[in-house]
């Protein structure tokens, strides 16, 4: 088992590789993956499942859903989630028929101290651009706060720590809590929250391929657990 030391070795090496812009364009997208995870113990071990769901980006049909669940042997340090989550997104991935243009994951990517969230360690390995998009704020420096954004459905403020801009508030609707959308990899942020805005519908403030991800990861840990 690796120590924080070179967990965080790992995520200096792969920061450098990150890339803010776009290697695609948006209007040739036409399947987009939500990732999410669930765990649960038994006894003194620590379980986890992932669920993918693939969506067609304009008629928000679901075109395939899988699960993957496992032992975690990772335990939890803050800003290394990554190394816990990682190798049950890959086996999920591994069961995709329908291999989607870019995954988006319930969760951070550069809005992270050492900008390496989950969406953008992922990236490395999948090989698609990624995005994250979480329901509760993270505040990267243990300090900065983020700004409400206007009422209104694109209404956005960035989240900016010494200058630089790690992600943004973004209001999905009107009369709704923003999320929290940041780069994972190979896309702008301008970008990303145009593909959140594209990805929501009227049933809630959250997009759909993470809030279906979201949904199955409750039901298939349930299953897990009943077995």
């Amino acid at each position: 088992m690796k120590n924080e030391a070179e967990y965080m070795a790992v995520q200096n090496e792969l920061s450098q590789k990150i890339s803010l812009c776009d290697s695609f364009d948006i209007d040739e997208l036409e399947t987009a993956a939500g990732v999410d995870l669930a765990y649960w113990k038994k006894g003194d071990d620590e379980y986890a499942v992932c669920c993918i769901v693939v969506i067609d980006i304009k008629t928000h049909e679901v075109i395939e859903k899988q699960h993957f669940s496992g032992r975690i042997d990772v335990p939890y340090m803050p800003g290394f989630l990554a190394f816990r989550e990682l190798p049950l997104v890959l086996k999920t991935v591994e069961l995709l028929e329908v291999k989607p243009d870019i995954y988006v994951f319930d969760g951070n990517g550069y809005l992270h101290p050492r900008h390496m969230g989950i969406a953008t360690h992922a990236s490395f390995y999948l090989d698609k651009p990624t995005i994250g998009i979480a329901k509760t704020y993270f505040r990267a420096d243990r300090k900065t706060d983020f700004i409400m954004p206007e009422n209104e459905a694109g209404g956005y403020t960035d989240i900016v720590i010494e200058g630089e801009v790690y992600g943004r508030a973004l209001r999905t609707h009107k009369d709704v809590k923003p999320v929290f959308v940041s780069v994972g990899n190979n896309i702008t942020i301008d970008t990303a929250c145009k593909l959140a805005m594209m990805l929501t519908d009227k049933e809630s403030h959250i997009p759909i391929p993470t809030r279906l991800a979201d949904l199955e990861t409750h039901l298939e840990r349930e299953a897990e657990k009943n077995k």
